[in-house]
């Protein structure tokens, strides 16, 4: 490969991942569609067996799962350089966007306009949560042990017990339901460092990284998966956000486009202005690097371990449990009245029997907002 052509190719990456990440909305699945469109059928980066090799062992660790696969994808095009550049290029649109209405949140949060704005999407925003629980559950309860192992990850959650207890726990049992394994000693070091640095903080900008750092570390499947694991910490442990906020920071992520963990950056921001949205951006996408640059040389171990499939079903139960124990946290402040209530259920509706996108849910709610409230 001549120069020319390795720089023409990671342009053609940064580009590609630079319009995904300003057109994807949806979620994951949206995001993951449009890549293999891109990827497969498109540009023919990769075979559509390669890129399903790929999209099952990004299901196999923790990350964000659109983000792992835009720098998988970015890797096999263009090497380490396009890896880098591509999974900025994805999340630079959404964290921009973020970036932008947490300044605007920050100035104007408490006009009527803004919060009749929010009185449309926050049940909107609990209806794509609990869909999200009901659609991942179909995939990780199809066995009593599972349905059992949910049910107990649920009741956990709803006692406060910490949320990385929790799938930990999950993840053994399904582990111990298939083979008397231990845990790899890699995977318990990284666990533990990042447990370390997030309780052990010597500033609070510090302290804000290593914490979504640790989030990122542990966070499985979805974007929404990321509300489950902050929702304790960042309200009641911390105190950064008020539960109103927490709403508000999902809503922002669901109306942005690319991967939903931008709402990261809304909250950085929030928490400690440019700094924070920076250092909280950060910390939340550099496992997605280093898990994906370790998994390009563990790819045909990781398929074949059954074990390893085990353990994630155990993690996917409890994930779904804390997916729906963070929608009845959020349901409690965002369906408070008659209207919210007709709002919720209608979002269910769309949400179950269309195939209506996530951004029009939430523009539909902003609407119905700005109209009730008489704005």
């Amino acid at each position: 490969m001549t120069e020319s052509t390795s720089k023409n190719k990671v342009l053609e990456v940064f580009l590609l991942f630079l319009k995904l990440g300003a057109i994807s909305f949806g979620g994951p699945a949206a995001h993951i569609a449009l890549m293999e469109e891109e990827t497969v059928h498109k540009r023919k980066w990769v075979s559509e067996e390669y890129f399903l090799d790929l999209l099952s062992v990004t299901n196999l660790v923790p990350g964000p799962n659109a983000m792992e696969m835009a720098l998988h994808l970015s890797y096999c095009r263009a090497g380490w350089l396009g890896q880098i550049l591509g999974g900025l290029a994805f999340m630079v649109p959404a964290a921009g966007i973020s970036l932008a209405l947490a300044m605007v949140y920050m100035r104007w949060g408490s006009l009527p306009a803004v919060e009749a704005f929010f009185y449309g999407i926050n049940p909107v925003i609990v209806a794509i949560v609990f869909f999200s629980a009901y659609r991942l559950g179909k995939a990780s309860y199809k066995k009593k042990p599972m349905m059992v192992l949910g049910a107990a990850c649920l009741a956990a959650a709803l006692l406060d017990v910490n949320e990385v207890l929790v799938l930990m726990g999950a993840g053994t049992v399904g582990l111990l339901l298939h083979w008397s394994l231990r845990l790899p000693k890699e995977l318990a070091a990284v666990l533990w460092l990042g447990a370390w640095f997030q309780d052990n903080p010597p500033i609070q900008l510090v302290r804000l990284w290593a914490y979504f750092l640790k989030v990122g570390a542990l966070l499985f499947g979805s974007g929404m998966v990321l509300f489950a694991f902050i929702q304790h910490d960042v309200v009641e442990r911390f105190g950064w956000l008020t539960q109103q906020q927490l709403l508000d920071a999902i809503a922002v992520g669901q109306m942005s486009p690319g991967p939903v963990a931008s709402s990261v950056t809304f909250i950085g921001y929030l928490v400690a202005g440019f700094p924070g949205a920076l250092l909280a951006t950060l910390g939340i996408i550099t496992p997605s690097y280093l898990i994906v640059t370790t998994l390009s040389k563990l790819l045909p171990i990781l398929q074949r371990s059954k074990a390893v499939q085990a353990f994630l079903g155990g993690v996917n139960a409890g994930v779904v449990a804390l997916i729906v124990s963070v929608g009845v946290a959020l349901m409690r402040e965002a369906v408070a009245d008659v209207w919210g209530v007709v709002i919720f259920l209608i979002a269910c509706a769309l949400r179950l029997f269309t195939k209506l996108e996530t951004l029009w849910l939430v523009l539909g709610g902003a609407v119905v907002g700005f109209l009730l409230q008489g704005i």
